[in-house]
């Protein structure tokens, strides 16, 4: 039974092999150099503005979420467009309901300034 499962175990093992005798080669015989800039942190070709040490705003972190919660609901979506006919009226309904929500807290977070960029 275990023997079908040979071939997937020796492609992990040369996979490895080969992993670690590029990293082993890339050590030995790669360039190095810690002059210029290379270091510097690559900000679009500008000069970065501020160090790492500066606070990130709170707004980020809250539109980064908002972005995440809003495009899972969204996938909700997909399964319901696929399958709506099978579900008819109720099923109609039930989306319907899950929109609702969804603008209901869309409307809300505007209305508490959390997409304003000031």
């Amino acid at each position: 039974m275990f023997a079908t499962f040979y071939p997937i175990l020796f492609l992990f093992i040369l996979a490895g092999i080969i992993a670690g005798v590029f990293v082993f080669l890339s050590i030995f015989f790669g360039y190095r150099t810690k002059l210029g800039r290379k270091g510097d942190p690559y900000e679009c070709g500008l000069k970065p503005q501020g160090t790492t040490k500066d606070p990130v705003p709170i707004k980020f972190y809250l539109v980064a979420i908002l972005f995440i919660l809003f495009d899972i609901e969204v996938v909700f979506l997909y399964p319901w467009a696929v399958i709506s006919r099978k579900l008819g009226l109720f099923g109609f309904t039930e989306m319907i309901v899950f929109v609702i929500i969804l603008l209901v807290g869309y409307f809300y977070v505007l209305g508490r300034g959390a997409l304003k960029w000031e």
